[in-house]
């Protein structure tokens, strides 16, 4: 292991949001090299928001490289938040990191290559992240999330659809409530959520309601995870896309169309996230805003 510099530099991005103090906010940490893992815990835990991504760009690889770690001490794998707002931030600061790539612009996220797509909206980087195609895993029992979630059995109950963990590259819980109303009335038992995580082998609980009376939205949507330390996320984009791909399943949505997911709204921080599938995967999209950037002194 190298020595490492005693400081680095680091930036609060919101994001999936044009707007500052909306969306979800991520804090990103630039470093020449690798940190020691327990380097990645301590500072996830001194910014405290939900993800801290580690970024550094590798000239002997040629490739932008994205570690995120929760305050829990967990490393986060799927490609959401964390890895839309550190290239945002690439693209906001200028940093060429596309420079040796040639086409599909793409970066390695927990050793994983993850192809983007990049476009611009009124000066602002669009970022699209392309996750696998979505797989249906198990349906889980109404009654297990709903006294999870404080809501009553029959309050999830949408279309008739199953509550199924779905996966792209995350396992989440998809979890249809009968309208705006319940989803607000969601309160969220950390550790009923925790046990019913652990028995049947998901991460996150994305409720979701289609009966929302918002045109301009596919779904209204909250995410809990207290399993690695979020209560309430203010967007997640490892869940919208799993979302989206049941719904296709499910005859709701189409292919190669754009969607438009909102969530935050109850946490005060409104997120917009772009869903689209195509046929070898799921398109995740979204801006990114610098909100601060400052020096961070290591030992």
């Amino acid at each position: 292991m190298k020595t490492m510099k005693k400081k680095v530099d680091y930036y609060v991005l919101d994001v999936f949001t044009d707007q500052k103090f909306k969306g979800n906010q991520l804090s990103v940490v630039y470093t020449e090299e690798q940190l020691e893992l327990e380097q990645y815990y301590d500072i996830a835990r001194e910014f405290g928001y939900s993800e801290t991504s580690f970024v550094n760009y590798s000239a002997a690889e040629k490739v932008f490289s994205v570690r995120s770690f929760t305050p829990a001490n967990f490393e986060i794998t799927g490609a959401g938040h964390n890895l839309l707002g550190a290239v945002c931030l690439a693209i906001l600061k200028k940093w060429d990191i596309f420079r040796e790539q040639n086409g599909q612009a793409w970066v390695l996220m927990a050793g994983e290559k993850i192809p983007l797509k990049i476009s611009d909206k009124d000066g602002i980087p669009y970022v699209g992240m392309k996750q696998k195609p979505a797989e249906i895993v198990v349906t889980v029992p109404a009654s297990v999330i709903a006294e999870a979630i404080g809501l009553g059995a029959e309050d999830l109950t949408l279309n008739d659809w199953n509550i199924n963990i779905v996966k792209t590259e995350v396992g989440h819980l998809m979890v249809p409530i009968k309208n705006s109303e319940f989803l607000s009335k969601a309160v969220l038992s950390k550790s009923l959520l925790k046990a019913a995580s652990s028995k049947f082998g998901f991460e996150g609980c994305y409720l979701f309601t289609t009966e929302h009376g918002k045109s301009e939205f596919l779904a209204e949507t909250r995410f809990f995870n207290p399993s690695i330390g979020i209560d309430e996320d203010p967007a997640t984009g490892t869940a919208a896309g799993p979302l989206t791909g049941y719904l296709e399943k499910l005859g709701y949505v189409e292919k190669n169309q754009s969607y438009r997911i909102l969530q935050g709204a109850h946490v005060r921080r409104p997120s917009v996230i772009e869903a689209e599938i195509v046929d070898d995967g799921i398109w995740i999209s979204g801006s990114s805003i610098i909100v601060m950037e400052g020096v961070m002194y290591l030992d």
